[in-house]
């Protein structure tokens, strides 16, 4: 039986993909960059500062550190600002609610602190996580399993005590490396079959599936 479970938020808790997609791309235009909404969507986990280097050295734009720290300072806010356009996913709050009390839970974001903190309080979930971790406490994007063993700790279990919640590949390779348990979902960008490449444990539709809290709690 799993001890805690550790919950990413865009793509698996709340839609975010379109907020996401236009905070960069707003952010974007203000240096006259350009790029696909695919190449966006499809980095949607790596965080922010990384996805912005990604797409600069894809344009051949040069940059230093502080030009990555603006960018992604001024996507956070263009975010919070479209916060209100943000829904959670079927079934999050039945699922949250139906955990809580019964075992550990976290919420592990490559997201910036002030967006997931902003999104938390404005969804009224913020009851349900005794951790929050975001990218600002990590030095390593995900499939790197940083984030997910630093809220392991903070939630004072062993990695193979819980179970992480992802919809991206790179979140599903981050927690196999951390030798996590692992419930891919397929709300974001990727499907079944990409999921299933990176080996969860067990793959679903929606966070409404039935096989979810017996292989959680079994």
């Amino acid at each position: 039986m799993f001890e805690a479970v550790i919950f990413d938020w865009d793509g698996t808790l709340a839609d975010t993909r379109q907020v996401i997609v236009i905070s960069f791309q707003k952010t974007l235009s203000g240096i006259n960059c350009r790029v696909d909404n695919e190449f966006i969507e499809r980095r949607m986990g790596i965080g922010a500062a990384e996805t912005f280097q990604e797409i600069l050295e894809a344009n051949k734009v040069p940059f230093e550190e502080e030009l990555i720290k603006q960018l992604v300072d001024r996507k956070s806010q263009l975010q919070i600002e479209l916060a209100s356009q943000v829904k959670l996913f079927p079934g999050v709050k039945e699922l949250l609610e139906t955990l809580q009390g019964k075992i550990k839970m976290g919420l592990a974001s490559m997201n910036n602190r002030s967006v997931i903190t902003n999104l938390v309080e404005a969804k009224c979930l913020e009851k349900y996580f005794d951790v929050i971790l975001t990218a600002d406490s990590v030095s390593h994007s995900k499939p790197d399993p940083e984030i997910f063993l630093k809220t392991a700790s903070g939630l004072e279990e062993e990695p193979e005590k819980c179970v992480v919640f992802e919809d991206s590949i790179f979140g599903v390779k981050a927690a196999k490396s951390g030798k996590m348990g692992c419930v891919a979902v397929t709300t974001g960008v990727y499907s079944a079959r990409e999921l299933e490449v990176a080996k969860p444990d067990l793959v679903v539709k929606t966070l409404k599936d039935s096989r979810i809290l017996p292989f959680i709690l079994h």
